[in-house]
């Protein structure tokens, strides 16, 4: 389990998973059907959803950041 799995997984009662593939890591956190936003600055992602923040360190070289339907879903280049 990933630092980032074990720092969102006390946010969040949905699914929080580390993906590794041969150029990237993908984090993906469940945070239920809902609307928010998510960016990324200096390391932390920083999620939105009605009215309340959440923070958490990702790893250096994130490259994109997106949620859908209350899937954060954060992709980090190697």
């Amino acid at each position: 389990m990933t630092e980032f799995t074990k720092a969102i997984r006390g946010d969040t009662d949905g699914m929080a998973r580390t993906y590794e593939y041969e150029d990237e890591t993908v984090l993906v956190a469940d945070f239920g059907v809902t609307d928010g936003h998510v960016d990324v600055v200096d390391g932390t992602a920083i999620v939105v959803i009605d009215g309340d923040q959440h923070e958490f360190e990702v790893p250096e070289g994130s490259s994109r950041a997106i949620m859908n339907n209350g899937i954060v879903t954060i992709e980090v280049e190697r």
